[in-house]
């Protein structure tokens, strides 16, 4: 339950399309609703502004139904993340309301619900290759469940500078750009030293040897000397879009 559908539930009261009993019973599942396998926290919005999310990764497909079914009945957007494609196909067949992102490992559902016109402006991610495209897409479809307008340079990593400068003008009207760079993780600081707008950094597991699953690119970030950047942990590209969220809203 958000803000808007609580509201509106207060004001059915009050105009008396609604009695109390009916009301109570919505009520019984807010803020935290217990489920056999989870407890969900439908008052998350209210307090963050943002809606809670499911890690699918380690849970089975099972806890998945249980807890998406749930979430469904909900006025909100419904967004799992980290889910396996065989995964994905099994939970589908039991909830056909949902919808698979496959590069993203997303399922979405709810979409009745997405915010309208939620951002002050246009985030814009980037990708320094198109291996990194899983990790910005997570960025990318979470950002617009949640109402904010996206815009995305991939493949424009530094070995190609060229790439990256030809889209100044659109780095220059980004309200926040996410930048998923993998190998030594130098694209984020030279966006940072292209605009003014705040940059967060997103390293990825993309790399030979020593590149070590992405500490190389992360210990490149955090060790920028561009200013305006800000790094999430590796491959977390629904946490730069929940920050780039929190940045970008309107209230």
């Amino acid at each position: 339950m958000n803000e808007q559908s609580l509201t509106a539930l207060l004001l059915q009261v009050r105009t008396g399309t609604l009695d109390v009993s009916q009301a109570l019973d919505l009520l019984r599942r807010w803020p935290v609703e217990v489920l056999e396998s989870a407890r969900i926290d439908h008052h998350r919005t209210i307090r963050t502004g943002l809606p809670e999310a499911v890690f699918g990764e380690t849970k089975t497909v099972d806890q998945l139904t249980e807890i998406l079914t749930a979430m469904l009945r909900t006025s909100s957007v419904v967004l799992a993340t980290r889910v396996a494609p065989e995964k994905a196909d099994a939970v589908l067949a039991r909830l056909p309301a949902l919808t698979y992102h496959h590069t993203a490992r997303i399922l979405t559902g709810n979409d009745q619900h997405i915010p309208a016109d939620s951002g002050q402006g246009t985030v814009v991610i980037v990708t320094a290759g198109t291996s990194d495209l899983p990790v910005a897409e997570e960025a990318r479809i979470t950002l617009e469940l949640f109402g904010h307008s996206v815009a995305t340079i991939y493949d424009a990593g530094v070995a190609g500078i060229h790439r990256i400068l030809a889209h100044s003008a659109l780095l220059q009207q980004g309200r926040v750009i996410i930048v998923a760079a993998g190998m030594e993780g130098a694209l984020p600081s030279v966006v940072a030293g292209l605009t003014g707008a705040p940059v967060i950094g997103v390293p990825t597991s993309i790399g030979y040897g020593v590149g070590a699953g992405g500490y190389s690119a992360l210990l490149g970030m955090l060790n920028s000397c561009s200013p305006g950047l800000a790094v999430v942990n590796i491959d977390n590209g629904f946490g730069a879009a929940c920050m780039a969220a929190a940045i970008n809203r309107k209230t």
